[in-house]
């Protein structure tokens, strides 16, 4: 914005007007915030002053964010060659506050367990989010304070960006969490599950009443959006994506920019064909599954791709979508590494990899970068099966591989079997991300045999066969020199163990707790969601009361936060009540009754009850959230997770007469998601019965 200064003079009768040059600055990221803090301060390398704000009594609480945060603003100076162009950044810390966090120019807001890590009480999975949503708030001080998208059509250049810097800054400043591995469980997996609906949206999805912003901050805009972006950051490299950023920002500064203005500065830098590449990547919905079929010739190994939109009840595109896809390739003579790249923008194509021998393995979309499915004939996918038994196909692969055989077996290409053996390849993998996305797969197939009381135990029993190594291997104490993600791994896997009805797991997990709770023994933070998750699955009205006690006596909110998610781990339905109405008493923060909710709706038990209590208090929740996407989530998660066309029916018929605005897109994917798994139990629910019960398991 220009505006004229005091100084007008005349000079041989032509008017000369000064001008200033005064940024301008979007009214939704103007903030004040007024309370009773204490705080902590230091500054930067190039002396911009971090502030971070924290309920009195609790500063020291606010050390790891202030360091985190000190840190992040030099690195994204450098990175995208533009300081800051404030003189001061403050962090605070909110009671109550509905989003995650905010990115107010120069006044970032949090909730409290975004923001707040106590050394003794904060889990390390939790402290590293903290080190995601700070580096994630600071970005946006770059993308979407500094440039802001022209309209919400644009929503991901705020987004999408914000979420991968994030995990480019956090790699650079904490290498041992090996974040990019995390990023593919965490972020690209679930954009590529939602993505694959009929109801998804495309990256740039037209808005056209203020109603529908809300629902747009889902995993397409923030996790499909940070998924391209990092396949782009991938096939220009890191120089060139760095100029086109430089440019991108300096040439739209404190004005408003559109995604054709990004892909205009990134092709100047680089010089590829950027803007025809990314414009299918965000213009069209969905994704393409690319067809591999292979044959030998010679020493060579011929390929021929075929692609198509993966659909995820398994049908035709009918609109016969095409994208741009970077497909790259490596070979069992280097695994991990790169052997052939090149861009597909035809619907079938045919390369040849030179120097692969006949018996050997090929791996399409090596570090699972490329947004995009493999689908494998079962005898290309057992050259690889020893590969994933030894290890010797990195993790990335590895879980790749296994996530896009899961992907084809919902959408009926295959048989849910061909699956569950591929999983016992993966008795001794060692891996946090891997057994990450192995998780992820047991929880959607516990979805699927959760009604059938016969094959639920026998699936339990799978679940701990597999488990059973890596559990033992990790045991319940930290091992001497143990690195982060076995940290991080030991909490997972105790804690599926737990779900799994693993004795041992829950007679330890009941040692530990009495220990805790009678002895004043100490529990860690990393063993605590676990521990809390496993006493209750057996637990009863005395164990609900000690938990609440513990809830009551809790004056950091993660904790809290951590019991409230603990307590869907009960079976009796009585307390699974209590539970619900507890969560929407005035002891529980508004913005946490979601996720207490939510936990009930997990459990297969309290799946019935969630989604009947939604109903009975709906116009309380909407009245209590409306406008704010908590209330999307939580109709999210009280509805996708049914298996029968009644189910669908009965979420169908009631949004239709109590429509709740902003949710109907969720609402639509939910109906689908129900359908999806109906017609999955339908095709796969014998054949998974009949696998299970024909395996023997050695119990401990």
């Amino acid at each position: 914005m220009h505006r004229p200064v005091k100084k007008l003079e005349k000079k041989d009768e032509v008017a000369i007007v000064e001008f200033e040059v005064t940024p301008i600055m979007s009214t939704y990221l103007v903030a004040f915030v007024v309370g009773d803090f204490d705080h902590i301060q230091e500054k930067t390398s190039d002396n911009v002053l971090v502030r971070v704000y924290t309920p009195k009594g609790q500063k020291e609480h606010g050390e790891f964010a202030l360091q985190v945060a000190k840190k992040v603003l030099p690195y994204y100076n450098n990175y995208f060659g533009i300081s800051y162009p404030l003189p001061k950044i403050d962090l605070v810390a909110i009671a109550d506050f509905s989003s995650g966090a905010m990115e107010n120019w120069g006044l970032v807001t949090y909730r409290e367990v975004c923001l707040l890590v106590d050394p003794e009480n904060t889990s390390t999975v939790h402290k590293q989010y903290i080190a995601l949503v700070v580096a994630h708030e600071l970005a946006h001080q770059w993308f979407g304070n500094l440039v802001t998208m022209e309209w919400w059509t644009h929503l991901w250049l705020n987004e999408g960006y914000a979420s991968f810097v994030e995990f480019l800054c956090v790699a650079h400043l904490f290498p041992e969490y090996d974040i990019w591995s995390q990023f593919v469980t965490d972020t690209y997996i679930s954009a590529l599950e939602l993505d694959a609906l009929k109801n998804s949206h495309p990256i740039e999805v037209p808005v056209g009443h203020p109603s529908e912003i809300d629902e747009i901050f889902d995993d397409i805009s923030y996790h499909k959006g940070a998924s391209v972006i990092r396949m782009l950051h991938s096939y220009i490299g890191d120089e060139d994506f760095r100029k086109g950023m430089k440019l991108y920002l300096t040439r739209h500064s404190y004005s408003n920019a559109e995604t054709e203005d990004l892909w205009a500065a990134l092709e100047e830098s680089c010089k590829k064909p950027v803007r025809a590449v990314m414009s299918s990547w965000t213009k069209q919905q969905g994704f393409p599954v690319l067809k591999v079929e292979q044959r030998q010739d010679g020493d060579d190994r011929v390929l021929n791709l075929s692609q198509e939109r993966f659909l995820a009840d398994g049908s035709v595109d009918e609109e016969k979508s095409l994208w741009m896809i970077p497909v790259s390739v490596s070979t069992s003579r280097a695994p991990g590494q790169v052997a052939f790249s090149e861009i597909m923008n035809e619907r079938t194509k045919e390369i040849t990899i030179k120097n692969v021998p006949e018996g050997t393995w090929l791996k399409i979309n090596p570090g699972t970068i490329g947004f995009y499915r493999t689908r494998y004939s079962p005898e290309d996918l057992s050259l690889l099966l020893p590969a994933v038994k030894d290890r010797s196909l990195p993790p990335l692969d590895r879980l790749g591989l296994l996530d896009d055989l899961f992907a084809m077996v919902q959408a009926g290409h295959t048989s849910t079997v061909e699956v569950l053996r591929l999983m016992q390849a993966f008795k001794d993998e060692d891996n946090y991300t891997v057994w990450s996305s192995i998780v992820n797969i047991m929880g959607k197939l516990d979805v699927l045999v959760s009604s059938h009381e016969d094959s639920h135990e026998s699936f339990k029993a799978f679940g701990r066969s597999l488990m059973r190594t890596v559990s033992k291997r990790l045991g319940w104490n930290p091992k001497s020199g143990e690195n982060h993600l076995d940290t991080l791994l030991r909490s997972l896997a105790l804690g599926r163990m737990a779900a799994l009805n693993d004795k041992a797991t829950i007679e330890e997990a009941k040692v530990r707790f009495d220990a805790y709770v009678s002895q004043g023994k100490t529990l860690p933070a990393d063993l605590r969601s676990p521990v809390y998750r496993a006493i209750l699955s057996v637990g009863d009205i005395t164990t609900y009361e000690t938990m609440l006690k513990l809830y009551r006596e809790a004056t950091l909110h993660e904790e809290k936060d951590r019991i409230l998610r603990s307590l869907g781990a009960l079976k009796d339905e009585a307390l699974l009540v209590k539970v619900l109405e507890f969560a929407m008493s005035d002891e529980v923060r508004a913005q946490d009754t979601v996720f207490s909710i939510m936990s009930v709706a997990m459990n297969y038990r309290g799946r019935q009850l969630a989604w009947r209590f939604f109903k009975d208090n709906w116009k309380k929740l909407m009245d209590r959230y409306e406008g704010a996407f908590l209330l999307t989530r939580l109709v999210k998660f009280t509805t996708e997770n049914f298996v029968t066309e009644e189910a669908a029916r009965d979420v169908e018929d009631f949004f239709a007469k109590h429509p709740i605005p902003g949710t109907e897109r969720t609402v639509q994917q939910s109906v689908e998601t129900i359908r999806l798994n109906a017609a999955w139990h339908a095709r796969d629910m014998e054949a998974i019965k009949n696998f299970l019960a024909s395996q023997k398991y050695e119990e401990e």
